[in-house]
C-alpha cells in the first residue's frame, strides 16, 4: 500500500466580524510543545527499538502482572537495558445498538475527545492464492473476525493482493464498510503445479524423452503471483511504521504461497531465477514487519482439507513414478503453502492458524495478543543503518511462553519529504494528516452530510468544531485546518487548508474559550465512497485529526432519496461560527452543529432534503420524524406530506424541516428517525438514524 497523501489545496481566505484569514502563518519563535502522547507511547529518541512482547502461562493464559524487572532482551547475543517499558492493556467496546435493531447506528460526528485506545488490524486478503471456488470459504472466515471480534473501539483497513484499489477500505471502525470490501474478494488462484504439470506429462508423453524434466508451464506467473502477495505484506509493513507505542497486527487470510522456495540450487534457468526472487520477496516481507514492529498471523481458510478441490481436477496421475507427479506431490505443496504462513507469522511475532476448521479460538487468541501486552524499548548499541540484529526476550519468571518478534532492522535516514512551493500546510499538520489514527492533542469534532449538487457531483457539508481550551487567541496566533477527501481508489478528490488569524474581540474571546469554534465548507464531490482527513494544528503546537467515512449516494439513481441530517439548538448557537453556510441560512435558525447531546430544556431544529425521483404521475411523499427510546417506544413524533407538483415535474428534493422539544424527554440516551416514503407503488423508503443524548435542563 502506498502512502495517499497529496497536497490539499491552496490556502483559503476567510471573512468574518470575529475571526479573519491570513496567509502563511508566521514562523514560531520557539519549538512548539509535541502534542500529548497517546499511552503507551516512548517518544524519547527516534533511533529505539520498539518490541511489544505477549506472556502467557502454559495454558494460554495471559500475564499481566509482569514489571520491567522480569524482563531481559537481548541484541544478537547481549542484553539491553530497558529504557521505557509499559503494560498495554486494551478495553473490548461493545457497539452501541438499540435494543429494538440488530445492527448499531453509525454516529454521523466523528470526534478526538478520547485518545484512540483500540486494536489496529489490516487484513490482507490474498486473492492471488485463493482458489476461486473457495472464495466463499474465504469471505466467510475474515467476516468471522470482523461481525464477531472487532471491537467498537478498534480501527481495521481491508488490503487485497490482487485487483483494483477500489475494493480496499481505509482504516476504519465502520463493520459494513469492512464486509463490502471483504466482498470483493475475487480468488485468482492458478491450477496447481501438480495439475498443470500432470496436464504437461499427457500432452507430451509421445514427444518426451525419458528423463526430460516436466516443468510447470505457469511457473513465471505464480512466481509473479508469490512476488505479488508478498511485496503487498512488505508495503503494508512499510505503510504501518508510523504508528508507535502499540501492537500492529496484519491478518494475512491466504491460502499459503504456492511456490517451491525450497529447492533454489536444484531449479534450473527461470525455476530457479522465480525461487531465488520469491525468497528475496520473502525475506524483505519479513524484513519489513519487523522493522515497524508488525505482527503477521497467517491464516488459511480451507481449514482441514483432503485436497479434494485440488485432486478432482485431475483425472489421473502419470503412472511413471520417476516424474514427481502424484499424490506425493499435492501434498508437499499443501505443506510448502502452509509453511509459507507458519515462517511469516512466526518470524514476526505472530502466528499461523491453519489445519482448523473452528476459527473462533485462534481469532480469540489474535484479539488477546492485540489487547494485553508489554511494550518495551531501547537504544541499540549499533546505530548503523541498514543492519539486521537478533532480538531475544526472556522473562525470569520460570514456566511462562514469550512471543515477540525476532529481530529488527536498523532503518536507513529517511529522505526528507518534498513539498510543494504552494503547500502552504505546516509539517504538523502534514504528520497528522498522513496518521492512519486520530490524534487527540487538540479537541475536535466533525461531521459531513450530503446534498445533490450540480450533476455529476454532490455538495457536501462539512463542519469541524474545536475545543476552546484547546485553542491560544493571543494577538495575530495563527489557527490553520486542512481537509481533504480521499476515494476509494487512493486519489485525492477535493479539500482545502484554511487559515485563521485570532484576532478577536474580548467578548468574542471569552465565547470561543467556553465554547470552541465553529468552521463550516462545502466540497463538490461525485458520488462514492471516501475518507475524509480533518487536522487542526494551532499556533500553542496542539495538534488534532479526526478520520471520518464518507458515503455519498447518488441521488439520481434511487426512487427515493435523502440528503444528510443537519442539526441545530439553541444552546449550541453559543459557539461561534466562521463562514456560515448560506445554503442552509434560510432553513436552519442557526449554523448546523456536530453537538449531539442537548439539555433538557433545549429545543432541536433539523433540516434535510428528500429527493423524488419517482414516475411522473402526480402523488403524495410521506415525511415522518421521532424520537425514540432504545426499547422502542416512541415519544415523539412529527408528519408532513408533501406534493410532487411542488416539484414541478423535475426530479428534485423537498426542503424538510421540523423543530423539536425536549422538555417532555426525560434525560437518555435516543434514536432520532427520519423516514420518507413514496406513495408511487411500489412505495420505495428512505431513512436516516442519527443518535442523541437528552440531559437535564441547563
Amino acid at each position: 500500500m502506498k502512502r495517499r497523501i497529496r497536497v490539499a489545496a491552496l490556502f483559503a481566505f476567510l471573512t468574518g466580524a470575529a475571526l479573519s484569514a491570513g496567509q502563511n502563518p508566521p514562523a514560531a519563535t520557539s519549538q512548539p510543545p509535541p502534542p500529548p502522547p497517546q499511552t503507551p507511547t516512548f517518544r524519547v529518541r527516534v533511533d529505539y527499538v520498539e518490541v511489544d512482547v505477549v506472556v502467557t502461562d502454559q495454558r494460554g493464559n495471559l500475564v499481566r502482572d509482569l514489571k520491567k524487572e522480569d524482563f531481559q532482551v537481548l541484541e544478537d547475543g547481549k542484553a539491553q537495558a530497558i529504557s521505557a517499558f509499559t503494560l498495554a492493556d486494551i478495553p473490548i467496546e461493545r457497539p452501541d445498538r438499540p435494543l429494538f435493531q440488530a445492527d448499531p447506528i453509525e454516529p454521523d460526528v466523528r470526534n478526538n475527545e478520547q485518545p484512540f485506545d483500540g486494536r489496529v488490524y489490516v487484513m490482507v486478503i490474498d486473492d492471488y492464492h485463493t482458489n476461486f471456488g473457495r472464495t466463499q470459504r474465504v469471505k466467510a472466515a475474515a467476516k468471522q473476525f470482523i461481525e464477531r471480534r472487532l471491537a467498537a473501539n478498534d480501527l481495521m483497513a481491508i488490503v487485497h493482493t490482487a485487483g483494483s484499489t477500489e475494493a480496499n477500505q481505509e482504516f476504519t471502525s465502520n463493520k459494513k464498510l469492512l464486509l463490502a470490501a471483504v466482498d470483493r474478494t475475487q480468488g485468482r488462484k492458478l491450477k496447481s503445479a501438480t495439475a498443470n504439470r500432470t496436464d504437461e506429462y499427457y500432452r507430451t508423453r509421445d514427444l518426451r524423452q525419458t528423463g526430460d524434466v516436466i516443468n510447470d508451464p505457469e511457473d513465471a506467473e505464480r512466481a509473479f503471483n508469490a512476488r505479488s502477495a508478498l511485496d503487498t505484506l512488505r508495503q503494508v509493513s512499510e505503510w504501518f511504521a508510523s504508528v508507535r507505542g502499540r501492537r500492529k497486527a496484519i491478518l494475512f487470510v491466504s491460502e499459503g504461497i504456492d511456490y517451491d522456495i525450497n529447492n533454489v540450487i536444484a531449479q534450473t534457468g527461470s525455476n530457479h531465477l522465480g525461487a531465488s526472487m520469491v525468497l528475496d520477496a520473502t525475506r524483505d516481507a519479513i524484513a519489513a514487519a519487523t522493522r515497524a514492529n508488525v505482527s503477521i498471523y497467517g491464516i488459511d481458510p480451507r481449514g482441514l482439507t483432503d485436497l479434494g478441490d485440488e485432486t478432482i481436477e485431475i483425472g489421473s496421475f502419470p503412472d511413471d513414478t520417476s516424474t514427481g507427479i502424484g499424490i506425493g506431490s499435492m501434498y508437499n505443496e499443501l505443506r510448502l503453502a502452509q509453511d509459507s504462513l507458519r515462517v511469516l507469522s512466526d518470524e514476526t511475532g505472530g502466528f499461523a492458524v491453519v489445519n482448523r476448521n473452528d476459527f473462533s479460538t485462534a481469532y480469540d487468541r489474535i484479539v488477546q495478543d492485540n489487547s494485553a501486552y508489554y511494550v518495551l524499548a531501547y537504544y541499540p548499541p549499533d546505530p548503523r543503518p541498514g543492519r539486521v540484529h537478533k532480538i531475544d526476550v526472556r522473562v525470569t519468571r520460570p514456566g511462562l511462553v514469550v512471543r515477540s518478534r525476532r529481530a529488527h532492522l536498523t532503518p536507513k535516514k529517511a529522505e526528507p519529504v518534498k513539498t510543494s512551493a504552494k503547500d502552504t500546510r505546516s509539517p504538523e499538520i502534514r504528520v497528522a494528516l498522513d496518521s492512519p489514527l486520530p490524534i487527540s492533542g487538540l479537541g475536535m469534532s466533525v461531521f459531513a452530510a450530503p446534498f445533490k449538487g450540480t450533476p455529476p457531483n454532490a455538495s457536501v457539508l462539512l463542519g469541524v468544531e474545536l475545543r476552546g481550551r484547546d485553542l491560544r487567541m493571543g494577538q495575530n496566533d495563527q489557527l490553520q485546518i486542512s481537509y481533504f477527501a480521499i476515494d476509494a481508489q487512493g486519489k485525492v478528490r477535493a479539500g482545502n487548508t484554511d487559515g485563521l488569524t485570532m484576532n478577536l474581540k474580548p467578548e468574542t474571546k471569552t465565547r470561543v474559550a467556553e465554547n470552541g469554534v465553529r468552521m463550516l465548507n462545502r466540497m463538490d464531490i461525485p458520488p462514492g465512497r471516501y475518507q475524509l482527513r480533518v487536522a487542526a494544528h494551532d499556533a500553542g503546537g496542539a495538534i488534532g485529526s479526526v478520520l471520518y467515512d464518507l458515503v455519498v449516494p447518488d441521488f439520481t439513481k434511487t426512487p427515493i432519496g435523502m440528503s444528510g441530517i443537519t442539526l441545530t439548538s439553541v444552546s449550541s448557537s453559543a459557539r461561534p461560527t466562521v463562514r456560515p453556510d448560506e445554503q442552509l441560512r434560510s432553513v436552519l435558525p442557526a449554523s448546523p452543529v456536530a453537538n449531539r447531546t442537548f439539555p433538557q430544556n433545549d429545543e432541536v431544529a433539523l433540516f434535510a432534503e428528500i429527493y423524488d425521483n419517482s414516475a411522473t404521475t402526480p402523488h403524495k411523499v410521506d415525511i415522518t420524524s421521532t424520537i425514540t427510546t432504545d426499547e422502542g417506544k416512541v415519544l415523539f413524533k412529527a408528519d408532513d406530506e408533501r406534493d410532487s407538483s411542488e416539484l414541478g415535474g423535475r426530479s428534485g428534493g423537498y426542503g424538510y424541516s421540523a423543530s423539536i422539544p425536549l422538555k417532555d424527554i426525560a434525560p437518555g440516551r435516543y434514536v432520532l428517525t427520519v423516514s420518507a416514503r413514496s406513495r408511487v407503488s411500489p412505495n420505495p423508503t428512505v431513512e436516516r438514524q442519527v443518535r442523541i443524548n437528552v440531559t437535564s435542563p441547563r
